[in-house]
């Protein structure tokens, strides 16, 4: 194996492990953000400090490592900006917190992973991922994102018998306060987290096309940090005119979720960047559905959510459709078999071709110099 290929196996094992340790970041702001709800954190106030707090941990790195190769500003950028800032930190945020107030941690995470569906057809629209329904690759793509959302509605609608775990054994759910009025809500619920869906999907296809004409993604992540920042703070005084009280934060989860949630969205925002950008937005997407089976265990434990066969079933659904789609891209990816360790062979005859053909000219007389 030749060094080339050693430095592309290197890449595509650090892609895979940002994208995983990304999905285990943001299942444990499920759990954390969930405390801060149950709390009495308002949602849009949530939003704003999280963005505040994100802005000021990402900008220094911007400032610094790409005060050289920052390209010009324009006002196109700007405006791609502030879309960016408005799809992903104000409406996908907000709507999935309002969702996860009518749900639970488990559900909201599960219906999340129609994310990839559209990702995918959106990415497809776009021209970000090519389809041949000819190409097995391709099938696989589409037949694996097809499943993995099937296994997200497999743990939505199909409960199944409930699984008598070690550590909820003769414990009651911490959600106990969102009582039959909130159940009797999950259809609204479900279709609020759709739509924060809809709009997650929209901030991931933007941020690849604007990384064509703006390639540095540190100032791209802080100029939606800022946006975000400037349209949460606007859109929750707006809601909670005169609620001073909902401002207000001590030592407790609400801190927690917005200082972690801050430092999560500077990495993330940034770590998706990368990715989309060598890999393309459905690789980033497809790795979703590990969000849920994280959830789901974490939701038993600390919340003593009922885990049942139908969720277990789900999940194992979801992780089959995730290869599919990974084994599709993979693939689809991979290089021309002519390697850099090949390309000294072909050079030595194509040298020895020339200098039999000068050969051949000199000796009828055609001179060469």
């Amino acid at each position: 194996m030749c060094m080339e290929s050693l430095t592309r196996l290197f890449c595509q094992v650090k892609l895979l492990l940002a994208v995983i340790l990304l999905q285990f970041g943001y299942a444990g702001l499920s759990i954390i953000v969930k405390f801060a709800l149950n709390q009495g954190m308002n949602h849009y106030v949530l939003v704003a400090y999280r963005m505040s707090i994100a802005t000021a941990v990402i900008a220094p790195f911007a400032i610094v490592l790409e005060r050289k190769s920052r390209p010009k500003m324009t006002s196109s950028i700007i405006v791609k900006a502030m879309l960016l800032g408005l799809f992903d930190p104000v409406l996908d945020q907000n709507l999935f917190y309002l969702g996860m107030k009518y749900t639970d941690t488990s559900f909201t995470s599960a219906m999340c992973n129609i994310l990839p569906a559209f990702a995918f057809f959106m990415a497809w629209v776009f021209r970000l991922e090519m389809v041949n329904i000819r190409s097995l690759h391709s099938q696989a793509k589409i037949l694996g994102t097809i499943v993995a959302v099937g296994g997200a509605l497999f743990m939505t609608l199909i409960k199944g018998p409930t699984l008598n775990l070690l550590w909820t054994e003769g414990r009651n759910p911490h959600d106990q306060s969102a009582s039959d009025a909130q159940k009797q809500d999950l259809m609204k619920g479900a279709l609020i987290i759709i739509a924060s869906c809809f709009f997650w999907s929209c901030f991931i296809i933007l941020q690849a096309l604007t990384l064509k004409s703006y390639p540095a993604k540190l100032s791209l992540t802080t100029l939606i940090c800022i946006s975000g920042m400037v349209e949460g703070t606007i859109v929750a005084l707006a809601f909670e005119k005169g609620n001073a009280a909902a401002w207000s934060i001590h030592w407790d989860y609400k801190l927690l979720a917005s200082v972690y949630g801050g430092i999560l969205s500077g990495v993330a925002y940034y770590t998706m960047g990368v990715i989309t950008e060598r890999r393309g937005p459905v690789f980033y997407t497809a790795f979703n559905p590990l969000c849920t089976v994280i959830v789901a265990i974490l939701g038993s434990i600390i919340f003593a959510e009922e885990m049942n066969l139908g969720r277990v079933i789900g999940a194992v659904v979801i992780v089959i459709g995730l290869y599919l789609v990974l084994w599709g891209k993979r693939k689809e990816d991979q290089p021309t078999p002519v390697s850099h360790c090949d390309t000294e062979a072909p050079n030595e005859q194509k040298m020895a071709i020339l200098t039999e053909s000068m050969g051949t000219l000199n000796h009828v007389g055609i001179n060469i110099t």
